[in-house]
């Protein structure tokens, strides 16, 4: 599978280069050193920091299905699109195999949902395709802010318990593990 195999792949190469460097997605063990570099530095400097975890809910059914190259290949492309709604200092990270973290240094809980609803609005329209058939990706955002004297893991956990999709929610979700309370965005 190759990025053309991606519907929506509209990003020019100059705009796809000029992103690069910040599309590049942090491992497991960088993510958890500079979610933990930066909740220290919100500590410090009492500013605020909020986390997106991006859940596909149906990545571990198209690795199961199509391998576990498409997946790989599935969070990488996630990845690549989220680039262009972020700044230059946000990054984006993979803590596990199934899902992808944002952290926005200096945002709080109304930045953090504008991002995430913009981010959710262009992650709807990716549809992946495997053995000729395009499969719409069951995209969740959970929205999770520091709170003081809370640890990284604590922040991880809360973003990963809002991204978890309602018993039976339709994909394509948005909610918050911190005031203010999300609840789904508009359907297009």
């Amino acid at each position: 599978m190759a990025a053309s195999d991606f519907e929506n792949n509209d990003a020019p190469p100059a705009a796809a280069r000029a992103t690069r460097d910040r599309a590049a997605l942090l491992s497991a063990g960088a993510v958890a050193e500079r979610l933990e570099e930066e909740v220290n530095r919100a500590a410090r400097h009492a500013t605020p920091l909020s986390c997106l975890l991006v859940t596909v809910g149906n990545l571990r059914e198209l690795a199961r299905e199509h391998g576990e190259e498409l997946s790989e290949q599935t969070l990488a492309y996630i990845g690549h699109a989220l680039a262009p709604q972020l700044r230059n200092f946000d990054r984006i990270g993979q803590p596990s195999e199934y899902e992808l973290l944002v952290m926005l240094p200096g945002a709080d809980g109304p930045r953090g949902e504008v991002v995430a609803r913009r981010a959710l609005g262009r992650l709807r329209t990716i549809k992946v395709e495997a053995d000729g058939e395009r499969q719409p990706l069951e995209i969740s955002i959970g929205l999770a802010t520091w709170r003081a004297e809370e640890s990284a893991d604590e922040l991880l956990e809360r973003a990963r318990a809002a991204s978890r999709r309602p018993n039976g929610g339709e994909p394509g979700t948005l909610s918050g593990a911190s005031p203010p309370a999300l609840g789904r965005p508009p359907t297009a």
